[in-house]
């Protein structure tokens, strides 16, 4: 059986070693060392600032909607997971779906402009797959009308524009550390912004608004994350480049087999570096798409519809209008499988079955 991911697990005997130091210190939550050591180390890595770490990317996403203020409409993609969508009903938000480019996959900015009213507060845009958004042209819009910035970066560990990482750009940018990210922390989830202040601000807000044991400042939430994760956070870090390696090299082979079927693949931004955390294929039409799926389910390789439906649709939402292109996109899309251990063998049958039915 072929799955659509598998969770990256680092030698046991690392992950031991972490979890001897928690039992001497009996520190297992509440900021402890070994959070402290994660968000220093991935700042470190990805040569940023040092990043919150959070109990997963959904509540990043909650708690950088409420430090910037966000209220009223907000502009964002229909074409993403339904967290991102989610996260601005649940703060009271209304969002405000721009269909995305055909190519990238990403929000369209030449969209976003007419799309913004009165009651517009930001724009929380979604880096697809790990493929960074046209972060310039958003940030241009942003600053004309004076509008906020979150980037949903849940899949982009690893991905670059213009030589930095992607969680640099925006207000604030959010990624997920769950289990199925090449980078994870089983469950887990990171905020990066530049704005120290800011950074302090939601540092206490994920805490409850601690301030020592028995004061408080603003409101919070429970939003922190063990020391447990953190600990299997410093495991796998050491093996990332290896996984990013691993990842582009059967992104690469995945590309040379299938770009003369008949059939769509996702187009990097330009001055990217993409970390190749997925490959997303799409078909002429939903039936091809169901009949590829079907086909390679009955020999037991499970892609996944991701993302299906358009978040535009979602019943919880007041939708202005529907983007069409992004309903058309998350009725055609399947994601192959994509993950470590998944070796050559296997990624060539693969192959080989959608060449039999998409040439």
């Amino acid at each position: 059986m072929i799955p659509f991911a598998k969770p990256f697990l680092p030698p046991q005997n690392s992950y031991q070693e972490y979890l001897d130091a928690i039992w001497d210190r009996v520190l297992l939550t509440n900021n402890g060392p070994l959070v402290q050591d994660l968000e220093h180390q991935l700042g470190e890595f990805l040569h940023i600032g040092t990043p919150l770490f959070v109990s997963n990317g959904t509540v990043a996403l909650q708690i950088a909607i409420k430090a910037l203020g966000l209220s009223g409409e907000v502009i964002t993609t229909p074409f993403s997971y339904v967290a991102t969508t989610s996260s601005l009903v649940w703060e009271g938000c209304r969002p405000v779906f721009v269909d995305i480019d055909p190519l990238t996959l990403n929000i369209d900015p030449h969209r976003i402009e007419a799309a913004i009213t009165t009651e517009t507060t930001g724009i929380l845009a979604t880096h697809v797959f790990g493929n960074p958004c046209d972060i310039d042209a958003i940030q241009s819009i942003a600053d004309k009308h004076g509008l906020k910035v979150i980037y949903d970066a849940a899949h982009a560990f690893g991905s670059t524009y213009k030589g930095r990482s992607v969680f640099d750009f925006g207000d604030i940018s959010t990624t997920s550390f769950h289990a199925t990210k090449f980078f994870h922390t089983i469950e887990g989830g990171a905020i990066f912004t530049r704005d120290q202040q800011l950074r302090d601000r939601m540092s206490l807000m994920r805490n409850f608004g601690h301030v020592g044991f028995e004061a408080f400042d603003g409101v919070g939430i429970n939003g922190k994350n063990s020391e447990f994760h953190a600990a299997m956070g410093l495991a796998n870090l050491s093996y990332i480049d290896e996984l990013l390696r691993i990842r582009r090299f059967q992104y690469e082979t995945y590309r040379e087999r299938l770009s003369r079927l008949d059939l769509q693949l996702q187009s990097m931004q330009q001055d990217a570096l993409w970390n190749a955390s997925y490959f997303p294929i799409v078909l002429r039409d939903q039936e091809t798409m169901l009949n590829v799926k079907h086909l390679l389910e009955s020999h037991e390789i499970y892609p996944r519809r991701y993302f299906y439906p358009s978040l535009a649709t979602l019943a919880y939402v007041d939708a202005r209008e529907i983007p069409e292109l992004a309903v058309s996109i998350s009725e055609r899309i399947l994601c192959l499988p994509m993950y470590h251990a998944l070796d050559q063998v296997n990624q060539n049958r693969i192959c080989e079955l959608l060449e039999r039915v998409l040439v």
